[in-house]
């Protein structure tokens, strides 16, 4: 078998369609890893307080993303969603707000578990000292809590970076989606998918550095 992958790089076109595809394919992710953040917080500050009817929800939303697959949930929000409301939003959007939920429900558990993790004495030492709960929340329970699952949530969303691949499936033109293009043109599968291999092992390096390098900013109270 002969490989041929300078019928790959030869081509600044094909070069070119590969570096926006990496580029839509980082931006994408971490967007929805910000905001999938951001929304899995409040999902476990309802169910950590308890709130009526919003912590309800928060655990039967968590529950349903986390058990249905996540090209169901691109395909409902890409085609089905707006029929039922009657918009249209670009591919990439769409991509967006289905990652940036799935994000959050995985997320959420996540949180859920640092939070619960949380030494009881923590609790009632804010306590003691008269600290409102909410505010104890945000400055004694969500940083520790946040710190304890740290890793988890970076593998975690390296994880979900490596499934973002499914998103081609709507038309978003990834770097799956430019290997595709790329692979239809050229007909070197092999060259094509071991090229797209690379480019994610090397962005998925490049994530975890940069995930690493927010947990020694964030949490360098941990080493004092």
């Amino acid at each position: 078998m002969e490989l041929r992958f300078f019928e790959i790089y030869r081509s600044s076109e094909y070069l070119l369609l590969l570096f926006k595809g990496a580029g839509t394919s980082l931006i994408l992710t971490v967007l929805a890893g910000l905001l999938g953040f951001i929304f899995a917080v409040l999902l476990s500050f309802s169910n950590y307080f308890k709130i009526p009817i919003l912590s309800q929800f928060s655990t039967c939303f968590v529950e349903f993303t986390r058990n249905t697959p996540l090209i169901v949930q691109l395909f409902f929000f890409a085609f089905g969603l707006p029929i039922l409301l009657g918009y249209q939003w670009p591919f990439w959007a769409h991509a967006l707000l289905a990652l940036t939920l799935n994000f959050s429900a995985y997320f959420a558990e996540i949180l859920r578990a640092g939070f619960q993790n949380v030494g009881k004495d923590q609790k009632e030492a804010a306590k003691s000292l008269g600290i409102k709960p909410i505010i104890a929340f945000l400055k004694v329970i969500f940083p520790q809590g946040v710190s304890k699952v740290y890793p988890s949530l970076n593998s975690q969303f390296i994880f979900l970076f490596l499934t973002t691949g499914i998103i081609s499936e709507i038309g978003v033109v990834d770097l799956t989606q430019a290997g595709v293009f790329i692979d239809s043109r050229t007909f070197r599968s092999f060259e094509v998918f071991i090229t797209l291999t690379i480019i994610y092992i090397a962005l998925s390096v490049f994530l975890k550095t940069c995930m690493s390098a927010l947990n020694r900013v964030l949490f360098r109270w941990q080493d004092m």
